[in-house]
C-alpha cells in the first residue's frame, strides 16, 4: 500500500505558475510516478509521467509549459506549471504505478486558472 499526499493547489491568474509537490509513504515497488487532471465534466486524463531512465512523457497540452521531477530517494514527485491557462483548470491527482500491478491515487489538489 502506498500513500500519497498531494500540495500546492490554488488560484492562479492566467500566465501564472504553480509549482505541485506530492509525496510517497514508500518508494518500494513503484515504476512510475505522475500527475493527472480531472476537469469538471470530463474524464481523467494524464498530464505527465516519470519512471527510471528518466523516462518521461507529457501531454502534448502542456508540452513546453510543465515540468515533471522527483527527488533521488523517489519518495516525491512535483510538477512545475508555467504560463498556465484557463483549460489548465482541473483537480490534479498524484499516483505512484507499482510494479506488483495496483496504481495508487492521491486525494486531489484543486488548481483554478482565473483573471
Amino acid at each position: 500500500q502506498v500513500q500519497l499526499v498531494e500540495s500546492g493547489g490554488g488560484l492562479v491568474q492566467p500566465g501564472g505558475s504553480l509549482r505541485l509537490s506530492c509525496a510517497a509513504s514508500t518508494s518500494n515497488n513503484i515504476a512510475a510516478m505522475g500527475w493527472y487532471r480531472q476537469a469538471p465534466g470530463s474524464q481523467r486524463e494524464l498530464v505527465a509521467t516519470i519512471r527510471d531512465g528518466p523516462n518521461i512523457n507529457y501531454a502534448n497540452s502542456v508540452k513546453g509549459r510543465f515540468n515533471i521531477s522527483r527527488n533521488r530517494a523517489r519518495t516525491a514527485v512535483y510538477l512545475q506549471m508555467n504560463d498556465l491557462k484557463p483549460e489548465d483548470t482541473a483537480i490534479y491527482y498524484c499516483s505512484a504505478h507499482s510494479r506488483l500491478g495496483p496504481t495508487y491515487w492521491g486525494q486531489g489538489t484543486q488548481v483554478t486558472v482565473s483573471s
